[in-house]
């Protein structure tokens, strides 16, 4: 609310500044959120590197019992096929609708030479772009592509040494949750900074900005009901061979409370209920589920990064090339893995605008204006995640014949009970999630 209530705030001021032509408010609310982007920027190299270091090392979590294995592998392909076919859709109604078209900013010179310097026709470039000459000069310049290059290099080194690189990998999470902690207090600032950013907007260019904010919520809700209301149910009915109504009737107080927690963490309980009141095997759920809440999230991880990004290119007049939506699918799919036990929204924006190479200012400029409709965004984007964490569960039992058929059809669903004590085995990950909610997802 407090968020809302700096956008409708600042919009006001923005509209009063340029209509009676202020020009110490409107230097004011250009200043305010100036600083605001400092923040975020100053944040966002540092968690792309640890994110994917952490991540990748955390693979390891899934090693186990063979039969935790098996499910384990099957769960994750099937984690892949939905977020290839959300982010397709995510970019599908983006590029239609042409979100963030109309407006155009104007960004500062240092940034127009970084996006003159872009290429994205020329591969050749683009992937010598990529390798830096110099480790460090790529962290002090701050060249996001090569940052996510080197921390995948470092992240498989890392998982390769397996306890050998303990140390270190200890070392990535420490900073990683350190990062986490300040950007949380960051966040606590994000109304004064969506007052600056979009005060000065509106100051620059009048109600014309509604527009563009407008279309990315109307973007992100029409892709993720794509999602949840037919791309799920159709899985549902010709893969699980089970009734969509079925479905929702069983699962629909879990999504209830994920769109309006607006957390998938919080909505824990009841997701792996709902599955287990769907025939899925306990064991399996209290593994399947929990692993979801991390790395199932076709509304922030697809849905959401796909359509943000186009709509921050448009708003910045930067046309994307064939590659680089191919770089947005491959992160939509490959990267919630890669940052598994990490990811958020704003992780895996950062990662998708870092993919297709805008500059690091555009990126800190774009992800502190989305904050200010993210409480809008977020409802709708975790009710797909949860269902999302449903669904790929059902799908894999039904393929193994696990699934339990009197569960399933059951006229009453299971109270919401404790896990029992003889299924922890089965889900070695759970607890140490616990505490790494990963914000707003």
């Amino acid at each position: 609310m407090a968020v809302l209530a700096g956008l409708v705030l600042g919009a006001l001021l923005g509209f009063i500044a340029k209509q009676a032509e202020v020009s110490w408010l409107a230097t004011t609310l250009s200043r305010i959120g100036e600083i605001f982007v400092s923040l975020v920027q100053f944040t966002v190299i540092p968690l792309v590197f640890t994110a994917i270091v952490v991540g990748i090392t955390s693979l390891r979590r899934l090693g186990g019992p063979r039969t935790a294995a098996q499910l384990g592998g099957r769960t994750l392909l099937w984690f892949a096929i939905t977020s290839l076919i959300a982010v397709l859709i995510g970019i599908a109604v983006a590029s239609i609708g042409n979100i963030g078209s109309g407006v155009q900013v104007t960004p500062s010179e240092d940034a127009v030479a970084n996006i003159a310097e872009r290429n994205p026709g020329d591969w050749w470039a683009f992937i010598q772009s990529i390798v830096p000459t110099n480790v460090f000069s790529a962290f002090s310049e701050g060249n996001i592509l090569q940052v996510v290059f080197i921390a995948l290099l470092v992240g498989g080194a890392a998982y390769a040494l397996g306890d050998r690189a303990s140390v270190f990998v200890n070392f990535n999470q420490s900073a990683f949750d350190i990062i986490q902690k300040v950007l949380g207090w960051i966040i606590w600032l994000a109304p004064v900074g969506v007052l600056g950013l979009l005060g000065n907007a509106f100051a620059s260019y009048g109600n014309e900005f509604w527009a563009p904010l407008v279309s990315l919520i109307v973007a992100v809700y029409l892709g993720s009901a794509l999602v949840l209301f037919v791309v799920y149910p159709v899985l549902l009915r010709f893969v699980g061979k089970i009734n969509p109504l079925t479905f929702f009737r069983k699962s629909w107080p879990a999504l209830q409370f994920a769109f309006v927690s607006q957390s998938s963490g919080a909505t824990l309980p009841l997701s792996r209920q709902a599955a287990v009141n769907l025939g899925v095997p306990r064991g399996y759920a209290s593994f399947a589920v929990p692993l979801g809440t991390t790395t199932k999230m076709d509304g922030c991880a697809a849905v959401f990064p796909a359509a943000t990004t186009i709509f921050i290119a448009n708003l910045n007049g930067i046309a994307l090339s064939f590659g680089d939506y191919v770089l947005i699918v491959l992160v939509a799919v490959f990267g919630s893995l890669a940052t598994a036990g990490t990811t958020g929204w704003f992780t895996m924006l950062t990662l998708t605008l870092a993919a297709v190479n805008l500059p690091a200012e555009v990126i800190a400029t774009g992800v502190a204006t989305v904050f200010a409709i993210n409480p809008v965004l977020d409802m709708m984007r975790t009710a797909t995640n949860v269902a999302g964490q449903i669904t790929v569960p059902i799908l894999v039992a039904r393929s193994t014949g696990t699934l339990d058929e009197t569960a399933l059809h059951a006229p009453t669903d299971l109270p919401l009970i404790d896990e029992d004590p003889e299924d922890s085995a089965d889900a070695p990950a759970e607890e140490s999630r616990k505490d790494k909610e990963p914000v707003g997802a």
